[in-house]
């Protein structure tokens, strides 16, 4: 059994899309997008619309704390994060993964794992840390290589 369903891979290939927004503006491509837990199937295409859906805006407003976790998070009212699946393209950094500690979603999945930085399973676990209020458990790997293209695409951009 796959620990990905249909529904989990359609709403990251939006937060893919999201990402090839945040490249075509110049970001660094990462997506992101909420939407409800525990949807069964896809098959119908009947895909539920995400609450949220957002990419980076760092370099646009200039501003730090831009990140598409960050500017999902803030798009939703806090009491409708219960019972939400967060998707975004690459693992979440310390910042936003204490934000998503914090908000009560119930699961996050991310595509691309950050070494460096990602704080849902290569660094550190701090959505699953018993010293938050809620427990939102991370998994990652969800259409990987299709989340590293972007971002290695976006990054290569970046060093020329």
């Amino acid at each position: 059994m796959t620990r990905f369903t249909q529904t989990d891979a359609a709403y990251m290939r939006l937060a893919l899309d999201e990402a090839h927004t945040a490249f075509s503006e110049g970001e660094i491509p990462v997506g992101c997008v909420i939407a409800p837990s525990g949807i069964k199937d896809v098959s119908s295409g009947q895909l539920p619309p995400p609450l949220a859906r957002t990419h980076n805006l760092c370099e646009k407003t200039k501003d730090f704390t831009a990140h598409a976790e960050m500017l999902a998070l803030k798009s939703v009212n806090r009491h409708a994060l219960r019972g939400t699946t967060v998707y975004v393209t690459l693992e979440p950094c310390p910042m936003c993964a204490g934000a998503l500690a914090l908000s009560g979603v119930s699961r996050v999945i991310y595509g691309a794992s950050d070494a460096q930085y990602g704080c849902c399973g290569s660094v550190y676990r701090l959505t699953e840390d018993p010293a938050f209020p809620s427990f939102s458990p991370a998994d990652g790997g969800l259409m990987k290589e299709d989340c590293e293209a972007i971002l290695e695409k976006g990054f290569d951009r970046m060093r020329k």
